[in-house]
């Protein structure tokens, strides 16, 4: 990483992580954190060392959301300055959901209104047994707009709307039932619990997972269409000649680990 972060801590290698180093505010985020978590990720998705992201915070919890002064900030804007602004952070959701590399978010403590938003966000995420979530936007007078698109997408439609027009706090075992976290663990497991699903992703290929991410983004619950066929008989078909297949395929043959593999 070239770039220094007053709101985030950045350690590199083939699996990057971006904690939320705001603890004092339980990593509510603002218009800093969201400039740096974007810059932050394009710099990592551009990285060839990288091969796996996670996305923590500091201290007690995950993320409380929108840091409140930012909002009270943004009551007082014109819509010209709040456009722009909300416009921002869509562009850091989309961001984290279609890097190139896949993440993770570990999520401890609370994720509330676009801490749920970053959650959902992540390919997968894991929480703790502690853990709580919380669609809140609605007790302040405004809706979870920019987040809705990721949080329908994980919950589907009608949870979604259950839960940002009641704002009910769900707990992790909740959260892993309709889809929002893939795993709950005990909160001494959870960095263990991590790096078990970091491993599994570091068994695929570099540029098949990258495929993958690019693929299904394009793909959508419903009938397979003439140009949905066409598209995955088409990727396929580009895919299998890679150098990175003809590796995959010679390594499973010889009883090898693939190049992409570190040895053990």
């Amino acid at each position: 990483m070239t770039m220094t972060f007053s709101t985030l801590e950045i350690s590199g290698g083939p699996v990057a992580r971006v904690r939320m180093n705001r603890p004092q505010v339980f990593n509510a985020f603002d218009e800093a954190m969201i400039g740096e978590l974007d810059a932050a990720v394009a710099q990592l998705a551009d990285d060839a060392q990288v091969r796996v992201i996670v996305l923590e915070g500091a201290g007690k919890a995950f993320s409380a959301g929108a840091d409140l002064q930012w909002m009270q900030r943004a009551s007082l804007a014109s819509l010209e300055w709040n456009q722009a602004d909300a416009r921002r952070f869509a562009g850091m959701l989309h961001r984290i959901a279609h890097c190139p590399k896949p993440t993770i978010a570990r999520v401890q403590g609370v994720a509330l209104g676009g801490g749920v938003g970053l959650t959902c966000a992540c390919d997968i995420a894991v929480a703790a047994e502690n853990a709580s979530f919380a669609v809140s936007e609605a007790k302040f007078g405004i809706l979870p707009s920019v987040i809705g698109p990721y949080l329908t997408n994980a919950v589907g439609k009608r949870q979604a709307l259950r839960l940002a027009l009641t704002t009910e706090r769900i707990s992790a075992a909740q959260a892993l039932e309709m889809g929002m976290v893939q795993e709950v663990v005990a909160a001494d497991q959870l960095d263990a619990a991590v790096q078990g699903w970091v491993d599994e992703l570091l068994v695929g290929g570099p540029q098949a997972l990258r495929e993958i991410k690019a693929l299904f983004a394009q793909l959508t619950v419903g009938p397979v269409t003439p140009d949905v066929r066409e598209l995955t008989a088409t990727t396929i078909a580009r895919v299998r000649g890679t150098d990175e297949a003809r590796e995959g395929f010679a390594a499973f043959l010889a009883k090898r680990p693939a190049a992409w593999i570190a040895p053990e």
